[in-house]
């Protein structure tokens, strides 16, 4: 288990999307005989979250997994509207730790470290980069930007790159990208033999 630190934050999983070039819900998709959505919700515990949401997704098999979740404000209207119902559903801390139900090896290190770099900095956000792209739905967020977001939203931006402009936001490199691996296609999934 991983050794949590006190920096106050709460936490989110997207479990939105309509999953379809896995062909099932992925956030029910069960690694090692855990749900992906939970095997998420876990590292963010493990990463010492408050509270941990479920973003959208289907209420009932999620609630049956233990999670307490959060109708996504705009189904089916792309990630950035759970990243918006995420930022801007009242919580305990001002910093929110936002994953994508899909992460293969949710690795709560990398959580703290994301979020002890937002902390330090006093930016909007903190957002790794893999393989030289932003992996905008794996980041940490102040819940400041939930307002900004949720205009830029309302006027019609669904682009996660397009919504962030004008934000100040970190873009750290990673020392393992596997704790971003995500799994989009069965053939994504680690070996479940």
């Amino acid at each position: 288990m991983t050794a949590s630190i006190d920096l106050g934050f709460d936490a989110a999983v997207l479990c939105g999307g309509g999953s379809r070039r896995m062909g099932t819900d992925k956030a029910l998709v069960e690694i090692d005989g855990t749900a992906m959505a939970r095997r998420v919700a876990l590292a963010l515990e493990q990463a010492g979250s408050g509270t941990v949401l479920a973003i959208g997704g289907d209420r009932p098999a999620l609630t049956a997994l233990g999670l307490s979740v959060v109708s996504d404000r705009w189904p089916g209207e792309g990630p950035l509207g759970g990243l918006v119902t995420a930022l801007t559903t009242p919580g305990a801390h001002d910093l929110v730790a936002v994953l994508s139900c899909d992460l293969v090896h949710p690795d709560p290190t990398e959580v703290t470290r994301l979020v002890a770099q937002l902390s330090a900095s006093g930016r909007d956000a903190v957002i790794p980069r893999v393989d030289g792209r932003p992996q905008w739905l794996h980041g940490v967020w102040h819940r400041r930007v939930g307002g900004v977001l949720e205009a830029v939203f309302a006027a019609g931006e669904r682009s996660m790159f397009g919504a962030v402009h004008g934000l100040e936001i970190d873009i750290v490199a990673v020392v393992d990208g596997h704790a971003y691996d995500d799994a989009d296609r069965p053939s994504d999934l680690p070996d479940r033999h």
